[in-house]
Order: structure tokens, then sequence, then C-alpha cells
């Protein structure tokens, strides 16, 4: 399956103007987290280095054609001395189908505080499912190959009683990613959007056959400098569902327990029509 190289792999085509290849995948849309990978390369390739990517907020308009080119289209809306943002349109056949607002800022002294990491096993005591015979055919496995994702067993971790619904994986990208940071946030920015919708489905297990699921919008902050290619924790909850949607939350730790990342996403979680 497609390689992270393979998505980070965006070719400026014009001034602010950029094009990402088709990329082997099982699926009938295009990931969403590949849309959002790739808008952000695009953005991050028209700002000076001394900014770096702090926040994104995307919509999900239309799905993705995964046997097309997606061209990605960048306005530069602010230039700052602090802060600057850019907007990226991804469109195929000539319409939108995703649209991301990406600020970036050169950091300044402040406060400083953070959450606690969840107590979890460590990955390395949880099975590689690539070695767990009945999790080998599941899609999300065989889509996502080279990545390791290891679902945290709700008996091995401590869950909170208030909370409607909790998930937590250990995450990392199986090959090494180049030491450019760039890249590392991009990678987290497309496995981000892996499993965390899943998440909804916790308190509905009967149902989760029959869910059609699709990412409708996508809020990311990154904190501090990480490495998509080592282990990541993604704690993950879905506070409500109702209405044929669904809200989720990620909190995303590194192995040291820095709080490195947090992602807000709300989904579509359709039952069939009669």
């Amino acid at each position: 399956m497609a390689t992270i190289e393979e998505v980070l792999d965006v070719e400026q085509i014009e001034k602010d103007i950029f094009r990402g290849e088709p990329v082997e995948t099982l699926l009938h849309r295009t990931f969403g987290g590949q849309v959002a990978c790739q808008s952000l390369i695009a953005a991050v390739r028209t700002v000076d280095p001394a900014f770096t990517v702090h926040s994104m907020h995307a919509y999900f308009l239309r799905p993705g054609k995964p046997k097309m080119p997606t061209v990605y289209l960048v306005d530069r809306i602010r230039e700052g001395r602090s802060f600057c943002t850019r907007r990226i349109q991804a469109v195929q056949d000539g319409e939108a189908i995703f649209v991301m607002s990406a600020s970036f800022h050169v950091g300044d002294p402040g406060i400083e505080h953070s959450d606690v990491v969840p107590p979890v096993p460590n990955a390395e005591d949880l099975p590689d499912p690539a070695d767990v015979p009945e999790l080998k055919d599941r899609w999300e496995l065989r889509e996502w190959s080279n990545w390791d994702l290891r679902i945290v067993p709700p008996d091995q971790t401590e869950l909170h009683p208030r909370l409607a619904s909790q998930q937590r994986v250990w995450m990392r990208y199986r090959g090494k990613i180049a030491d450019d940071p760039t890249a590392h946030v991009c990678a987290l920015a497309y496995m981000s959007d892996m499993l965390l919708l899943g998440s909804s489905l916790g308190p509905h297990p009967k149902e989760r056959s029959r869910v059609q699921l699709a990412s409708l919008d996508h809020a990311m902050w990154f904190m501090q400098p990480f490495r998509a290619d080592q282990w990541l924790l993604y704690d993950q909850t879905s506070p409500y569902a109702g209405h044929g949607r669904a809200l989720t939350q990620g909190r995303i730790w590194d192995a040291e327990g820095r709080l490195v990342a947090a992602v807000v996403q709300e989904g579509l979680t359709r039952l069939p029509r009669d």
C-alpha cells in the first residue's frame, strides 16, 4: 500500500499551485488524511521556514476520487511578524473537494502547562496486529499496513466513567521518515484521521457494520516537536453522537508523556435509510 513518502510527494506546478498524484488504496474515496496531509504540505511550501504550523481547520466537501490527481490552490491570506495564514483548496474535476485554513507561528515566550498522559501499557507490550491472524484481513490494517496501529484493550487502561466513548491507540510509521520536522507534522495530519471517527462506535457494537462513516470537518493543533516514526499514543473520545453525526476528539502524546497535538473531528455516522 501507499508509503508516507508517496503521500508526501506533492509537486509544485505553478506559483502557489501544487499537485498530488494518486496512491495505492483499497478505499472507494480518497482518504481524508491524505488530502489534509497534502494540503498542509502545499501550504508549508509557501511560508518562510522561520514559521511553523500550529493549527489547521478543514472541511471535507465532496468525496475524492482516489485514482485521480488532486490539485491544491494556496491563497496567502496574511503575512505577519508573528503569524501568517494560508487557505488551501483541493480540487478535482474543477470542483473543490476540501478546504483548509492553516496558521503558522514563529513562537513566543509565555505560560506553560500540560495535562498528564493517561495510564496505558507500553506499545511494545501489546501484540503487533500484523502477527494476529484474526486481524490480518481487517481493511484498516491492509490499507495502512505501513503503520503500526495497536489498540489498547479497555481492561488494560484507566477509562473515565463519565465519558460516553473512549479508545486509545498506539501508532507509528513502520519505516523511517526524513529528519525534516515538516514531514513529521504532515505525516501526523495524515494519521490523525485514522480510527478517530471509529471511536464513536464503541457504545454501538451491533451497529458497527451498518453505519456509514465519513469525515465532515477536522481541526488540529500542534504543540511540540515529535517524530511520527516513533510511538505516539492517540487518546480518543466521542462526547456526542446524534442526527447522523458524531463529534470525536483526540489528544496525541509521545512515548515520554509529552502532549504534542490535539484533534477535533465531526463525522457522518448515518444508518441506512428505509
